[in-house]
């Protein structure tokens, strides 16, 4: 029972989001991390990973103390404020979609070590869609067929709906939607 109690007693909590965070592409995130020990330390190191599904996780950068080692090909992208854990990208692209990892080692008498996963959704602002009318000249009323067509240029999870006078509109004997 003592050595359990010993235990708790030297921990190091790491709070992180528990949700998917979600950013906008071209624009800074910012992934906050909190954490906190009781234990007397000599040397605090944070450590920041990035993985892809398919990939092995790469490193981004480093602090021990006040004393921060990026990657060098990373350098002008993340940002690290030490003794504060969170990460700040800037400017967010496509290609930083995955997951996260910090890890936070405390020396003191002993090592203590603590990590955590983020995982990061990035968003492509949805363009200005363009409607085009088939046949384009119109259709004479209660003769032939009308065809709406609607696209974007870029965005990510991009939703249709037609709507008619503010309402939406359902499949039925005058509209098919495709």
């Amino acid at each position: 029972f003592f050595h359990f109690y010993a235990g708790i007693c030297s921990a190091l909590k790491l709070t992180v989001p528990s949700h998917t965070i979600h950013g906008i592409e071209g624009q800074p995130l910012h992934l906050t991390v909190d954490y906190n020990f009781n234990a007397t330390a000599s040397e605090i190191q944070i450590i920041w990973l990035f993985e892809r599904s398919e990939s092995n996780p790469k490193y981004l950068l480093g602090s021990v103390n006040q004393t921060v080692v990026p990657d060098l090909e990373y350098r002008h992208k993340f940002t690290l404020i030490p003794p504060n854990a969170s990460l700040r990208i800037n400017p967010l692209h496509i290609s930083d979609e995955g997951n996260y990892i910090v890890k936070i080692n405390v020396r003191g008498n002993g090592t203590i070590a603590a990590s955590q996963k983020i995982q990061v959704a990035v968003d492509v602002p949805v363009s200005k869609p363009t409607v085009h009318t088939e046949p384009s000249s119109g259709v004479v009323e209660y003769v032939g067929n009308i065809t709406l067509k609607c696209t974007v240029e870029k965005g990510t999870r991009v939703a249709y709906q037609w709507m008619k006078n503010g309402k939406r509109l359902h499949d039925g004997p005058n509209y098919i939607f495709s």
